[in-house]
């Protein structure tokens, strides 16, 4: 049986890779990634586009410079982007974030078994711990960074306000700001880091008392006479 420091750090490892795992799902159920205003030339106007959207589904509606409101629709993502880069780095964002719910659903299960035992000698141990949270870091990282690009590169919002509204012509100017949904991946990393240095720091203790306990013999105390 693991001693109960072993179980105390464990455990609370355990609970920053389940609260990492549950906020995960929060970033693919919910649809506030992003809102953007994006600004379209018609003829002898403008209107502005005003999208809010995740990586599914969204929301958008029309305003017009003379007033006029276009009542909000809601939209599917896919349907309505016709840039096949665009849509293929949506769903590769899509494959990313799964992957790291399965690599935090694993570090969850591993942080668990560490708990209750102890397999030092196989994967299962802090190695399994800090493979699995440190790909669930990266996950989340590489998603936080193809989306903006996606934003940024192949005008994602501007692709999906035309899904919405197929008479606008030239695109004037685009406003973005992220939503919850994008943000809460911070921390998530933030989480996958403390799993790592909790264990870490559980690791380096052991590995300290281990090496006191096999001190040489010529640290014996000097009045210490073997035969």
């Amino acid at each position: 049986m693991p001693s109960q420091k072993k179980t105390a750090m464990f455990a609370s490892a355990f609970c920053t890779c389940v609260f990492s795992f549950v906020m995960i799902c929060v970033v693919l159920a919910t649809q506030h990634w992003i809102s953007s205003e994006v600004r379209f030339s018609v003829t002898n106007s403008s209107v502005t586009v005003s999208l809010t959207y995740g990586l599914f589904s969204g929301t958008c509606e029309q305003f017009a410079d003379a007033g006029l409101q276009v009542s909000q629709q809601t939209f599917q993502v896919a349907d309505n982007l016709s840039n096949t880069q665009a849509k293929s780095m949506i769903t590769a964002i899509i494959v990313i974030l799964v992957l790291s719910l399965l690599s935090s659903l694993l570090s969850s299960g591993f942080t668990c078994t560490n708990a209750v035992s102890n397999p030092y000698q196989t994967f299962l141990g802090p190695t399994g711990v800090y493979t699995w949270n440190s790909l669930c870091g990266i996950f989340i990282l590489i998603a936080m960074i193809l989306f903006p690009v996606n934003i940024g590169e192949n005008g994602l919002s501007v692709q999906l306000a035309r899904g919405c509204f197929s008479f606008v012509q030239t695109h004037i100017k685009s406003t973005h700001i992220y939503g919850y949904s994008y943000w809460i991946m911070l921390p998530i990393i933030f989480l996958n880091i403390a799993s790592i240095i909790i264990i870490y720091f559980y690791e380096h203790a052991r590995y300290t008392k281990k090496k006191e306990q096999e001190r040489p013999i010529e640290n014996a105390p000097k009045d210490v006479i073997l035969f």
